[in-house]
């Protein structure tokens, strides 16, 4: 019986166990230059001992970004501060994946550079409100990219791509969830275009697919994963045709073959959906399964059952750096500090303890 402490050849790429880290963000970037510190680089090193590590979401240009404090993959800087992170993790042995993450219309201009306005496929404002530093604003309405725009910002992720190789990182993720760029081209309530890139599930899956492709392309399909959170509210998202859009959407990314396929599930009702992903996707399947709670050692018998080939733990990574040797030892854990998790020092950061 395969289990989840078993290693697994992702693509050519050894992995010494099939338990991940999920991507999380933290928040701790420098501010002007959106470099990784000294202090990111001991973070991940000290989960090295993940199967797979998926970064925090970098975004992979400058109108990309959300949140405060978070890094990026498009200048020089930044990608000479990430390779600091690569290779500390690949000197404990760890594989590590950056995942590329577009934020679209959930950003805001006091979060962005240069005076930058977030993009969307539509000018749909989201509801809810960002925390931008200081405290919550509202969202504003994003300026809906153009025709001429959509192809740029496909490229900018293969661009990102080709520098997150540059700095060292084993493969790229593209942040295809949660509600940021991608899922919002995806989503019939944030994309009302009438233009090839919107109306039509085969439309609306076009913005993923190319970029899917344009990063496959640069990088090699065996370098390239994607991130889908389908029936996902996060972030105002609405879909009113999931069952029929995430099978489109894997049946047309399956021949690009690709790393892998990591699934968020948004609801355990949503696990026949799974299922039928997982039957339909040729690469490797990572789960990140809906629980009460933190991901806990009972998700393991998702390795064990077939249901999924990784498991990816969130917030019990966060607090566990040596997560896999406490699974398997039985526990005990670290309880996550939620007051810690976005911004700050190395508290509930790099100071969690390992066994």
């Amino acid at each position: 019986m395969t289990t989840a402490f078993d290693p697994i050849d992702l693509a050519g790429t050894r992995l010494a166990n099939r338990i991940a880290m999920a991507p999380m963000t933290r928040s701790r970037a420098e501010a002007e230059s959106r470099t990784p510190t000294a202090l990111v680089t001991e973070y991940y090193a000290q989960r090295a001992s993940a199967g797979l590590i998926i970064t925090e979401g970098v975004q992979p240009v400058p109108q990309g970004q959300g949140y405060p404090f978070t890094p990026g993959l498009h200048s020089r800087e930044q990608i000479a501060a990430w390779r600091e992170v690569t290779d500390a993790v690949h000197e404990r042995g760890g594989k590590i994946f950056a995942q590329l993450m577009h934020a679209g219309r959930i950003s805001h201009p006091v979060v962005l550079p240069d005076g930058l306005h977030p993009v969307a496929p539509s000018a749909v404002a989201p509801a809810g409100q960002l925390f931008a530093g200081t405290g919550l604003i509202d969202f504003v309405a994003p300026r809906e990219l153009t025709a001429d725009e959509v192809p740029e910002a496909i490229a900018g992720f293969a661009a990102a791509a080709r520098n997150a190789v540059e700095a060292g990182f084993d493969g790229v993720e593209i942040h295809g969830a949660n509600g940021y760029l991608v899922q919002q081209f995806l989503a019939s309530g944030s994309n009302h275009r009438t233009d090839r890139w919107g109306g039509s599930v085969e439309n609306r899956i076009r913005f993923a697919v190319e970029v899917v492709k344009a990063v496959a392309d640069e990088i090699g399909p065996e370098r390239t994963g994607l991130r889908i959170s389908p029936a996902n509210t996060y972030n105002d998202i609405a879909e009113t045709d999931t069952e029929e859009l995430y099978p489109a959407l894997v049946a047309a990314i399956d021949p690009v073959g690709i790393a892998y396929l990591h699934v968020t599930e948004a609801a355990p009702e949503i696990r026949e959906l799974t299922l039928a992903l997982r039957k339909a996707f040729s690469g490797t399947f990572i789960l990140n399964p809906a629980t009460e709670g933190p991901t806990g050692a009972d998700a393991l018998t998702l390795v064990e059952d077939g249901t999924a080939d990784l498991v990816a733990y969130g917030a019990l990574f966060l607090a566990n750096p040596d997560l896999p040797a406490r699974l398997k030892a039985g526990g005990p854990y670290n309880t996550p500090d939620p007051a810690t998790f976005f911004g700050g020092d190395h508290r509930g950061y790099t100071d969690y303890p390992a066994l």
